[in-house]
């Protein structure tokens, strides 16, 4: 798939022009990269994605395995291919691995002509390494080259999570020259494990003699979800003082992993790999659409606004930024004493944060594992009718 975007839907993290009338406009000129949380055939095959990539100033696409498995519930779509398969006598996963790849394959197409004007900044699509392979590292690596390979695009990120295992995966992937989105971050503590997972790679792949200006990262750090859990928690607490910081939570962790970010790729470490042409590892808030809908619904968005960010946002989240959303410029600048207070409060009402990231990274890899294991029931179905005629 080779449609190519027209050069006035490029959102320019560093160029962009700020409108009264067009928020997404403001958040690009602000330095926020937006990314759609979202992908599917339909949405290839209508002209759809490539719609929103001229009206709404997207310029990139996560997937992750709740995305897939919703894609592929739409069996007409994929019909024609599972038939094919099914005749060459093709398995479950290799029905999956051949459906995905090809989805992110076309969006990489569609998005090279961002990917070629940003030199290689934004255009990106993600494509995430099974997740019953969350705590497997030589798994991971394994996969994460397989997928590069099938995939075959410079524009591709292999998503690999986060977790204590995929933290020397994310290394040896880099070390081979492959661009990661780092996935499911929760805690400032792993942020940083994730940084120098990166520097590391990031050094290794100069060892190996691999080019560092052609190597991209992204670190994406979930936010609702922190929320989600955190409000629970205040909630049972009750009182008037647990009241008060309800919802301040993840945009206070968010704003403190901004901060790390600029604390760690401004040191001697980071300068010798900048020298050499490499990039830094952007951060990435996901998990951005409301779920308590007490809450502004654009709040994910316009409170984490600040440069060399990425916000992959689902198209619903997107139109309400569009539609009402206030970009003010840097929102994270100057915040990171009140975001520490945030923190001081909640551990003075005997919030334990490491069980909280504890929590949310296992139900984390937890829904994903059931959203796959749901895909592939789903295939095996499809594959099953197919084989009937």
């Amino acid at each position: 798939m080779t449609d190519e975007a027209p050069e006035e839907s490029v959102a320019d993290p560093t160029n962009g022009s700020s409108t009264d009338t067009d928020p997404l406009a403001d958040l690009a000129a602000a330095g926020v990269s937006l990314w759609l949380d979202d992908l599917s055939r339909q949405r290839l095959h209508s002209g759809n994605l490539a719609e929103i990539i001229r009206t709404k100033h997207v310029v990139g696409v996560t997937t992750n395995p709740s995305i897939f498995q919703a894609a592929l519930a739409d069996g007409a779509s994929y019909q024609q291919q599972v038939s094919e398969l099914a005749a060459r006598g093709a398995d479950v996963d290799d029905v999956v691995r051949a459906a995905t790849t090809d989805d992110v394959r076309d969006a990489c197409d569609l998005f090279l002509p961002l990917y070629q004007q940003t030199n290689g900044v934004d255009g990106r699509v993600s494509i995430e390494v099974d997740p019953r392979l969350a705590h497997d590292t030589d798994g991971t690596i394994a996969q994460a080259q397989e997928l590069a390979k099938i995939v075959d695009r410079p524009n591709v990120l292999i998503k690999i999570p986060a977790t204590v295992e995929g933290l020397p995966a994310i290394t040896a992937v880099l070390a081979e020259g492959i661009s990661v989105n780092v996935t499911l971050i929760f805690s400032l503590d792993r942020y940083a494990a994730v940084i120098d997972a990166h520097l590391a790679g990031l050094e290794q792949a100069q060892a190996n003699g691999h080019d560092l200006s052609k190597i991209h990262s992204v670190a994406s750090f979930f936010v609702s979800r922190v929320d989600t859990e955190i409000d629970k928690r205040l909630d049972a607490i009750g009182s008037p003082e647990a009241a008060a910081i309800r919802g301040e939570a993840a945009i206070a962790n968010a704003r403190l992993a901004y901060r790390l970010f600029e604390q760690q790729y401004s040191g001697e470490r980071w300068s010798a790999l900048a020298a050499a042409g490499a990039n830094a590892q952007r951060p990435l808030w996901a998990s951005t659409g409301v779920k308590d809908k007490a809450y502004d619904d654009t709040r994910y968005v316009v409170e984490l606004v600040a440069p060399n960010t990425v916000n992959t946002a689902p198209e619903k989240t997107i139109d309400a930024v569009a539609d009402h959303g206030v970009i003010r410029g840097n929102t994270i600048e100057g915040t990171y004493g009140a975001a520490s207070a945030v923190f001081s409060s909640l551990q003075a009402l005997g919030i334990d944060m490491d069980d909280v990231f504890e929590v949310l990274e296992t139900e984390g890899v937890d829904k994903f594992e059931k959203s796959w294991a749901e895909l592939l029931d789903t295939v095996a179905a499809s594959l099953e009718s197919a084989r009937k005629g």
